[in-house]
């Protein structure tokens, strides 16, 4: 009798305490209601708060154009957690809802709330948990939305092929010239192994409004004459997609129709299949009077078809090509003619020179451009680049003379800073071609006789200085030769003479340095800075 009646006292109070609660909750709402927040700010002014608050979030944590997109931040939401009033405010701000979150599980949890309010749709692949799929409900939310012309942008990339192949269906309108011209932006990656088709989507779209296209990765396109006639606007063009056999390559005329029906484009990606195959001898020329970023990668023959069929502005803010499958040839006659006839339109560079060559026979010349201080209005620091990958692996020798003069095509007195990661001799020539050096970085270098000065025997012999306006030193790598470091010690009693001042920093791994050498470099340079390693002697 005993424990029966333990059990029965047990779930008495149980059900007391269940009872308590909901007289608990009553009464933080009624102090809350109370709090100052609640008492002066009126619903809609309150409402107004979360949704500044919320984007200045997301813009600074996840701007959803974003290449580098890492989804909401976490913890975005947790004001509707501080009291029921703020939750009743929140549900009833549809602004709020109009980002469903990153994952399909977010989805689900905030579809409902949205309204008829521009959706911006996002699907973050990496923080998808597979158990959820995207399910009749979701199908139906976003085919409602299409409806409405109400999705403002879709960014989706995931691993999941079958996914997003179901996603974009959703997206697609039933009849052609469907409601999707108020979507502002498209930004589809496939990281899966099957390919998804989208020129359904864009044979039965009407995007008017697109402003920004990037389809990148395993995106199949059957039919390209779709993106020429359905958008007009655009202002950012990236196609990085993957080789399919039933992904053909666009045709010079069908890429041509892109191009020229969006005359305000100003950045234009277009890479591997997104590639025509020009024939020799094409008469058409494209102007591309408002292009400021220009990104082309493929093979050599392709890429350069294009672009000699592109009129260019006379400066843009960046330029990267990257060539495959070229000869030694191919890059001398071809790519070292359009570099220098590029940079001598560039007047303006005079800012860093980047030069590196690989075991993977590449050769990468990169530069950053920094316009006259004068025309310097805005904090901007373009760039250009240019990788070649050769065919094969020519001999060393060959590589270097290319690397030689393709530099030699630019205007060398305009550089001001000269990376060289290259397991090669500076040669004296090209050096003395760049006498506004103010600061070098030497990778892989070896301490010899003559270092970083003009040969006494040579050409140059009556200039005391290869490198008059040299301010900083950067060596990473360095090997001594047989007179070890009094190659640099005497180099720098050259550099510092006629009370010309130099730092010098060295990085990695480099050989024993006795502390009377390190002595005296402290005391001919203005800093002495080391970074890693010196070896035991």
């Amino acid at each position: 009798m005993g424990r029966e009646a333990n059990i029965h006292s047990i779930q008495a109070l149980e059900k007391q305490i269940e009872e308590g609660k909901g007289d608990i909750i009553k009464l933080k709402r009624a102090r809350n209601s109370l709090l100052n927040i609640s008492m002066r700010a009126p619903p809609e002014i309150l409402g107004r708060i979360f949704v500044w608050s919320f984007r200045m979030i997301q813009l600074a944590c996840c701007p959803v154009l974003s290449r580098n997109f890492m989804g909401l931040h976490k913890g975005s939401y947790k004001f509707v957690l501080v009291c029921h009033h703020w939750f009743e405010v929140a549900s009833r701000t549809p602004e709020l809802w109009s980002f469903w979150g990153n994952t399909l599980q977010d989805w689900k949890k905030r579809h409902h709330r949205s309204g008829t309010l521009p959706l911006d749709l996002v699907l973050y692949g990496d923080r998808c948990d597979p158990r959820v799929s995207f399910d009749e409900t979701l199908q139906g939310a976003v085919r409602s939305r299409v409806r409405q012309g109400t999705v403002r942008r879709a960014y989706l990339m995931s691993d999941n092929g079958g996914t997003l192949t179901s996603i974009i269906s959703s997206l697609t309108p039933n009849d052609e010239g469907g409601q999707n011209e108020n979507t502002e932006s498209i930004f589809w990656r496939n990281r899966g192994f099957t390919f998804v088709d989208v020129s359904n989507f864009f044979a039965r779209s009407r995007l008017s409004g697109l402003h920004s296209l990037s389809l990148s990765w395993r995106i199949q396109i059957s039919s390209w004459d779709h993106l020429s006639s359905g958008s007009t606007f655009l202002t950012t063009l990236s196609i990085e997609i993957s080789t399919s056999p039933l992904s053909p390559a666009p045709t010079a005329s069908q890429l041509v129709s892109i191009l020229i029906s969006n005359p305000n484009l100003q950045q234009l990606t277009l890479s591997n299949a997104a590639l025509p195959d020009i024939t020799e001898g094409s008469k058409f020329k494209v102007p591309l009077c408002n292009l400021k970023a220009l990104s082309l990668a493929g093979e050599f023959r392709r890429l350069f078809g294009l672009l000699h069929q592109l009129i260019l502005p006379e400066l843009l803010d960046n330029m990267d090509l990257t060539v495959s499958g070229s000869t030694v040839e191919d890059v001398s006659q071809t790519l070292g003619p359009y570099m220098g006839s590029y940079f001598q339109r560039n007047a303006g560079i005079r800012d860093a020179i980047e030069v590196s060559a690989s075991s993977l026979s590449s050769v990468v010349i990169s530069v950053t451009v920094v316009y006259n201080e004068t025309a310097m209005l805005e904090l901007v620091s373009p760039d250009t680049s240019f990788t070649v990958y050769l065919v094969d692996r020519p001999p060393p020798d060959e590589v270097e003379q290319l690397i030689i003069d393709l530099i030699a095509l630019i205007p060398g007195e305009h550089v001001g800073h000269f990376n060289a990661d290259l397991n090669m001799e500076l040669p004296e020539e090209l050096l003395f071609m760049m006498p506004n050096i103010n600061r070098l970085y030497i990778i892989g270098a070896e301490l010899s006789k003559g270092f970083l000065q003009p040969n006494p025997d040579g050409s140059h012999a009556m200039n005391t200085k290869l490198l008059p306006s040299l301010e900083t030193l950067y060596l990473e790598g360095v090997t001594l030769g047989n007179d070890g470091w009094s190659d640099l010690t005497t180099y720098l009693v050259h550099q510092t003479s006629d009370n010309q001042t130099i730092s010098l920093e060295m990085v990695g791994e480099f050989p024993y340095m006795c502390p009377e050498v390190e002595n005296e470099i402290k005391g001919l340079v203005t800093e002495f800075i080391y970074q890693g390693d010196r070896q035991d002697e």
